[in-house]
């Protein structure tokens, strides 16, 4: 087998991370599942879960990745475990899985940008998102999202990843804060922050069930944890790599961005008059063209906040291609550039009835999101925590002399804290698919 691709830089491998953890999942499904979860009350639990449950399970991801130095499937095996390769293909699974519907979003996003050139959308934003949300229309340009992504992840960690995710992760923050402010300025915005930022604990009160592991569910889908990302790209790193500041800065830069996106999404929504609880998976493509639609500038406004999205989607897109794309490159030694597009043309294929019609695409998400990640994680703990137990502790300390004390705290509460919450998370999600009561 050839060598292996690395980072070209630590800066390199920050900055993918923070890509593929920064992208739909912060602008596209954190303001609408806030929205629909009573607002600031789930913003308070979702903070709390990347805190508790986010953080240390991307740490976990970190140290398979590191220590074993191959994708995530493989990972195993090199680190004496062959029998735990189910959960590397669980992981490697959920993110094929989540992209095929992911790359539709991406599609709509796509023709979103066209469409802020003319204002098409500012005159009746509900039909303007029917016709292109499923139908032909939005099989096109889900293919023509994942050609994009293709393109990109054919190149290679260095030549394609690295380059684009330097590029990308900065112009999201930039132009994300300058709406944010933009949005500020704007009349009636305040009622807004009220409902994005002052919770209401009596909503998770009384619907608990839901609203936790939705929550739960978001924090690791925006982080990337679950999808065996964080394991792969982990495994292109060295030894000196402090990998407690890496994980830090991306769960802060992610939070940060979510944060921002909502800081746009909510005043907007509250200057249409403030009907959050209905927003939906439509969100950003519906309620937010009805806002702009009643503010100045409203076509180039929308302009840059779908050029964001785009950038943002494409971002996380391509690190869950690069995780099926690496374990047949590093396993079967398949060459990179037709693998890819092989993959991609898979991909898309499994992503035309979430085109077709947008009830598929709900579908596809809940099972993504609320079962598969939550499956994974809750594996990838239980593995890190009591399976290689002292062996990860002795990797994450690797690298870093300033929070060499935090390792044997970090495993405790991967052991316990961690592990818990996620298993009471799959639970609840299991219920709240099922129908079941709890």
């Amino acid at each position: 087998m050839a060598d292996r691709e690395t980072w070209a830089t630590r800066l390199g491998f920050i900055l993918a991370s923070v890509g593929s953890a920064v992208g739909l999942g912060n602008i596209w499904r954190f303001p609408y599942q806030t929205a629909e979860f009573g607002g600031a009350a789930f913003l308070v639990v979702y903070l709390i879960a990347v805190l508790i449950i986010g953080l240390p399970a991307i740490l976990a991801e970190f140290v398979i990745g590191r220590r074993a130095g191959l994708s995530a499937i493989d990972a195993f095996d090199e680190l004496g475990f062959p029998g735990w390769r189910a959960v590397g293909a669980l992981g490697v699974f959920a993110g094929f899985w989540t992209l095929s519907y992911y790359s539709v979003v991406g599609g709509w996003v796509f023709r979103y940008i066209i469409g802020s050139l003319t204002g098409a959308y500012l005159s009746a934003p509900g039909e303007y998102f029917g016709a292109v949300s499923a139908g032909p229309e939005a099989i096109a340009f889900h293919a023509v999202f994942m050609a994009v992504t293709v393109g990109i992840v054919a190149f290679g960690i260095r030549g394609g990843i690295e380059r684009a995710t330097r590029v990308m992760v900065p112009s999201i923050v930039v132009l994300l804060v300058g709406l944010a402010v933009y949005a500020f300025t704007l009349p009636g915005s305040g009622a807004g922050y009220e409902y994005f930022l002052q919770p209401d604990f009596s909503v998770i009160a009384a619907n608990y069930q839901a609203v936790i592991p939705a929550a739960v569910g978001q924090a690791l889908f925006s982080l990337s944890v679950g999808f065996s990302v964080m394991i792969t790209y982990a495994s292109y790193i060295g030894d000196d790599e402090d990998m407690f500041v890496d994980s830090g800065a991306i769960a802060v830069t992610n939070t940060f961005v979510g944060i921002a996106a909502g800081l746009v999404v909510f005043p907007l929504l509250a200057v249409q008059g403030g009907n959050y609880g209905s927003a939906g998976p439509g969100a950003i493509f519906v309620s937010v063209p009805t806002a702009l639609s009643e503010v100045p500038f409203g076509a180039a406004v929308g302009f840059v906040f779908f050029l964001i999205v785009a950038v943002a989607a494409l971002s996380s897109a391509i690190s869950l291609l690069e995780v099926v794309v690496s374990h047949l490159v590093d396993t079967y030694g398949f060459e990179r550039k037709r693998t890819t597009l092989l993959l991609g043309s898979a991909i898309f294929l499994l992503g035309v009835p979430s085109a077709r019609d947008t009830a598929w695409l709900t579908w596809f998400d809940n099972i993504g999101v609320n079962l598969l990640v939550p499956a994974t994680v809750l594996l990838v703990v239980f593995f890190v925590g009591w399976v290689l137990a002292g062996d990860a502790v002795e990797e994450i300390q690797a690298g870093t002399e300033t929070f060499e004390s935090l390792g044997p705290v970090w495993l405790w509460s991967v052991r316990t804290l961690v592990l818990l919450a996620v298993l009471g998370t799959l639970a609840l999600s299991v219920f709240e698919l099922t129908g079941a009561p709890l």
